[in-house]
């Protein structure tokens, strides 16, 4: 019985502490109710011509060096979704919340045929959609997401507080 009581007691202090972390990172309340409200023209992220192997090293490099998280977006500027994530994530409260807590890198994927190297360092075949984003932690470049890597593609069917409560969750 006592052992029990004594499990118990830990399970509960493990769970209070995990709890305290979350409401520590919780996601900035955004000001705009529906997508309809993003300013227009939406961005236009991928740089098709960057060299995103060196791009990706250096931001993981900040990342590590600065404690924060990378996320490595991977989408075209063809995808709406993609260009409605990069809205959100423009938005002044979001924004500064991302800058605090991650090191944010853009990949142009073409139409599946570009940059493919990035998706299979983390040991991914493929990619199901997008925009797909690598949560990674730097200091041990393993990817923190792998089955909810497209979880946002579908981003015009969210709303911005939506997007804004899954990029928080990986903190």
């Amino acid at each position: 019985m006592m052992k029990w009581i004594a499990v118990a007691g830990m399970t509960a202090l493990a769970l209070t502490g995990t709890m305290a972390g979350a409401a520590a990172t919780r996601a900035p309340r955004v000001s705009i109710a529906s997508l309809e409200q993003l300013p227009q023209p939406l961005p236009l992220p991928y740089d098709v011509n960057a060299d995103a192997d060196r791009q990706v090293a250096a931001a993981r490099a900040r990342a590590k060096a600065s404690g924060k998280r990378l996320i490595i977006d991977l989408g075209g500027n063809w995808c709406a979704d993609c260009r409605i994530l990069a809205g959100v994530m423009e938005l002044p409260e979001l924004r500064a919340f991302l800058r605090r807590h991650y090191e944010i890198v853009t990949v142009d994927v073409g139409r599946f045929d570009r940059n493919q190297q990035i998706i299979r360092h983390y040991g991914l075949d493929r990619l199901q959609g997008v925009p797909a984003l690598l949560i990674v932690d730097p200091r041990s470049d393993k990817l923190l997401n792998r089955d909810r890597l497209s979880a946002l593609a579908d981003a015009r069917h969210m709303t911005p507080q939506a997007l804004a409560d899954w990029l928080a969750q990986w903190i």
